[in-house]
């Protein structure tokens, strides 16, 4: 029987972003996995999300571009790797479809979604493949900019 990853698993190569959402877990899945909902508060502004697309499923694809405020564009492609309803998910840019391997994987998400009294223990990891990839993510911003977005999310679930 496969092994769950452990939320500390590579800890060496993991960024963790946790919060607590005045929601229930319900609506802070739906900001996750619907793609117009979505579009409301994945990157930071004033970076937007003009494109999203999802095939919520164990194998199903996703596209996201972010778009910069200087026309920049960062298309993101990846497979998802587990689904469960209102509480936990896990993908992959490893793979851009089907199994087919990305260029340059970079790191594999799970967000997971917990009752707290009525809120949801909101928690992002972003394990990476290689202590490099990491350090590269957190100078990016992952901090300042995995915040920024999940006080959009807050902000956004309160209004559902």
């Amino acid at each position: 029987m496969p092994t769950r990853m452990s939320p500390t698993a590579n800890a060496s190569h993991a960024l963790v972003l946790t919060r607590l959402i005045a929601a229930p877990r319900s609506k802070v899945f739906r900001a996750w996995t619907e793609p117009e909902l979505l579009k409301q508060w994945f990157t930071p502004r004033p970076w937007l999300t003009p494109v999203v697309e999802l095939d919520v499923r164990p194998g199903g694809v996703n596209f996201i571009l972010m778009r910069g405020p200087n026309g920049e564009e960062v298309p993101c492609r990846g497979v998802y790797l587990e689904v469960v309803k209102d509480a936990r998910l896990v993908l992959t840019d490893a793979y851009v479809d089907a199994w087919t391997p990305s260029e340059k994987p970079f790191m594999t998400t799970i967000v997971t979604f917990e009752d707290d009294g009525g809120k949801t223990r909101y928690t992002a990891r972003a394990l990476h493949w290689t202590a490099e990839d990491k350090a590269q993510h957190e100078a990016m911003g992952f901090h300042v900019g995995w915040g920024m977005a999940t006080d959009q999310l807050e902000a956004l679930v309160a209004k559902l």
